[in-house]
């Protein structure tokens, strides 16, 4: 009855049993009042389940499933047993003491995309970072930090990575301005590692760099970094991450996304084209 992914953890598992539930109830005309009396909460917890915001009580899932007319056994296993499964922890679950929650959510989605797209002006994308220069940036956000906080945090970014250079990995593809490659974050040294490990992670067949050189002048993106996710799976619609210093928002509605698909397209086209990116971090090296 359904087809989900192994990956991405929690997070996708409760996106696709929400819209699973979504689509039985709206095939039943049942409102969302009428789901969350039915489970003892209210429209709004219902609202809630069915964004895969919140975890799944089994004992909840039953009971909808029931008030859905999904009375055969062999329809109900499947999904009570996602439901199960929506609540066994990620690998990041014993990161927790430094991730806050928002972040959480965004490396479920990370972990089950297909394809990344993503824009920054400040920093290398962490995907794409050394351990020396993630060490820098994390050094930079949480300047009171532990040397043990410190090094959870790098350990964290790199975790993420092993995904990109592993069999079937996802596409990534980063558009960065070319302040990101001039500044020398964590000194000489670290740069030009960082800068020698762009021009290596660019060469991979699922893995595409451009730079926005200064001469560009403005573009559509001025507004700050962003990252797109696409997912695999037909459940999933693309979602647009923009991280804030406390918080971050994940925009899902089609004309949210379509504004920012545009956005990046364009980037793309105002940028150096990839073929060039390689001469571009040999010049800056050669600059450092």
């Amino acid at each position: 009855m359904i087809d989900y992914p192994r990956r991405g953890g929690p997070t996708v598992l409760r996106i696709l049993l929400g819209a699973q539930l979504r689509r039985l109830r709206e095939e039943c005309g049942i409102s969302t009042e009428q789901a969350g009396y039915e489970i003892r909460g209210s429209h709004s917890k219902i609202s809630r389940m069915e964004l895969g915001r919140v975890g799944f009580k089994s004992r909840d899932v039953a009971d909808l499933l029931t008030l859905y007319g999904v009375t055969d056994p062999a329809e109900r296993a499947p999904m009570l047993e996602l439901a199960k499964e929506a609540n066994t922890p990620g690998w990041w679950h014993r990161y927790g003491d430094v991730l806050p929650n928002w972040f959480e959510a965004y490396l479920g989605l990370e972990e089950a995309a297909s394809l990344l797209r993503s824009y920054e002006l400040q920093f290398v994308p962490g995907l794409l970072q050394t351990e020396d220069y993630a060490r820098a940036v994390v050094r930079l956000g949480f300047p009171d930090a532990s040397d043990e906080e410190l090094e959870r945090r790098v350990r964290v970014r790199t975790t993420r990575q092993e995904r990109f250079t592993a069999p079937n990995a996802p596409t990534l593809w980063a558009v960065v301005d070319e302040a990101v490659v001039r500044r020398p974050l964590g000194g000489r040294g670290v740069m030009r590692r960082q800068l020698e490990h762009l021009m290596e992670m660019s060469e991979l067949p699922n893995v595409t760099l451009q730079i926005v050189p200064f001469g560009a002048g403005g573009h559509a993106a001025a507004g700050g970094p962003f990252t797109i996710l696409r997912f695999a799976e037909p459940g999933l619609s693309d979602v647009v991450y923009l991280e804030q210093l406390t918080s971050a928002l994940y925009l899902d509605k089609p004309t949210d996304v379509d504004t920012y698909m545009r956005a990046m397209n364009n980037l793309c086209i105002t940028a150096a084209r990839p073929d060039d990116t390689g001469g571009l971090l040999r010049g800056v090296l050669h600059d450092l």
